[in-house]
């Protein structure tokens, strides 16, 4: 239960706690006031009349606290009071009403040791609930004391191959923990391939660290572990499995058990840079243009421009993050230049196309950058009559695929899921999802490599089709039989193994 603890008691104040107080676990009362104490008391709630300043008096009379308001109308008591506040609850959220006309010294302290400084307005008793009650306030705490628990430096690890939702989201929360105190680097394995993702990376400046998994002693470096944009060590990311996370932030649904001292996972938001948008407002950290610019294109590219599983918390972030983000840097990134290797790919895709109805398969054969996949996807699900793209090749032993879907009334993400997980891992949102597959499961090491092409093609196009068949979607009748042979169960995995795809 959150214990909740108000120094001090102005005008707002008195609003303040009377709503409070109904909310679970009451509120503590602690002011010198006395001309608002007896109005102070009521249900769920103990007043203690006293000085709020005194550390002696609030460790006696409030031994904890998880969330603290100092609310007093003089400026300078807030400011006394959060100074005392912070040594005698080190780990608790504090929220301040700066008072009435507040020195700039005043404020100057308050900006400095609280965690979120609400100006006066119009509706600051509505504004400053949303702070101190239900679960954003909770969360708040939490992630704090999380994060400024680690002694030492925290790795702030995003899913293999990231894209822009992951990237953006690494990049905030390492700079998010700075602003705390805590030493944080944004973190990854894999390679960033995609032209729009390394347009990201090159005209944002953005510094990620790419991780060895070659080098298991690397990660000796970090006192602390952070996933973002995915949540389970060693799904996605090349992590040691049984390695001991810290901090969860993610939007995708788990398909297995999570771990980790601070989780936030919320699949009702398009996107994991809405989440740490909603943390830096927490926070009161002002956003820089960088941080922003990457927020606000991981959530545009994650939600297809808020055409797919946008929810209001989506436009909101986005909302606060369009006023420092650098738009006209936008635009370029969504305009790169595209390499040789993928202009490659996407021709012996176009080449080797299967079309099967309105669903289009194909091979791109052995490729260099596995994100070339995607945009093969992407380009052929533009051609007239299709509304479904299936595209693989052969990477370093693996077979990868990306999918593409437009009103094809299929959830392609559970398709690929249900179609390779008994053999490899697939997963993904309902229009874009991925899969990868080790090449040794599929028998072919020791024959030729025509052999091996034609198994490839073999095995993906009849586990996709005969998925297609086991999912209850609404699609051509030449893609339904009356009766299924064969069942392939879901296993766990995570959401994604594209890179844009997650």
């Amino acid at each position: 239960m959150t214990s909740r603890l108000m120094l001090g008691c102005g005008a707002v104040g008195q609003t303040l706690a009377s709503r409070i107080a109904g909310e679970q676990g009451g509120l503590t009362v602690i002011t010198d006031d006395s001309g608002r104490i007896d109005a102070l008391r009521g249900p769920n709630r103990t007043v203690t009349d006293g000085d709020p300043t005194d550390p002696e008096l609030l460790a006696e009379a409030a031994p904890s606290a998880d969330i603290v308001v100092l609310a007093d109308d003089d400026a300078e008591r807030n400011a006394a009071m959060a100074v005392t506040v912070r040594d005698v609850y080190p780990d608790a959220f504090v929220l301040a009403y700066p008072g009435e006309y507040p020195s700039e010294n005043s404020l100057s302290t308050l900006r400095e040791r609280v965690d979120q400084l609400i100006e006066p307005s119009a509706e600051i008793a509505d504004h400053v609930l949303g702070f101190v009650t239900g679960k954003g306030a909770t969360r708040t705490r939490r992630l704090r004391q999380t994060l400024t628990s680690v002694d030492g430096t925290v790795a702030v690890v995003a899913h293999d191959n990231p894209d822009p939702d992951a990237i953006g989201s690494a990049v905030a929360l390492a700079q998010l923990a700075e602003s705390l105190g805590v030493d944080a680097v944004p973190c990854h394995y894999g390679d960033i391939t995609h032209q729009e993702n390394k347009a990201m990376m090159n005209l944002l400046d953005l510094d990620l660290r790419q991780l060895d998994p070659e080098d298991p002693d690397e990660l000796g470096e970090f006192s602390g572990f952070a996933l973002v944009d995915h949540s389970r060590p060693g799904v996605n990311d090349r992590l040691p499995k049984g390695l001991a996370v810290d901090v969860v932030i993610d939007h995708h649904p788990p398909r297995g058990p999570v771990g980790g001292r601070f989780v936030d996972i919320r699949s009702e938001v398009g996107a994991t840079s809405t989440l740490l948008a909603d943390y830096f407002s927490r926070f009161d950290i002002e956003l820089d243009e960088t941080v922003a610019s990457a927020l606000l294109y991981g959530i545009r590219i994650d939600t297809d421009d808020f055409e797919r599983e946008a929810s209001e918390f989506d436009f909101e972030a986005a909302s606060e993050l369009v006023e420092y983000a650098d738009i006209s840097l936008l635009e370029r990134i969504e305009s790169p230049n595209i390499s040789a290797e993928t202009l490659e790919t996407v021709a012996r895709a176009i080449e080797n196309r299967q079309l099967d109805g309105s669903i289009l398969t194909t091979s791109a054969g052995e490729i260099n950058e596995r994100d070339s996949l995607a945009q093969a996807a992407d380009q052929l699900l533009a051609m007239e009559d299709v509304s479904t793209t299936l595209v693989f090749g052969v990477l370093d032993d693996t077979v990868y695929v990306s999918a593409r879907s437009r009103g094809a009334g299929l959830d392609l993400g559970e398709t690929l899921r249900l179609a390779f997980n008994r053999i490899g891992s697939g997963g993904g949102h309902s229009d874009m999802a991925g899969a990868q597959i080790p090449l040794d499961v599929l028998g072919t090491v020791d024959d030729t490599g025509e052999t091996v092409q034609s198994a490839v093609e073999d095995v993906v196009r009849d586990r996709f089709f005969e998925a297609l068949r086991e999912r209850p979607f609404e699609l051509p009748d030449e893609y339904v039989s009356e009766v299924t042979e064969f069942e392939f169960p879901m296993l766990s995995g995570d959401r994604s193994t594209a890179t844009d795809e997650g």
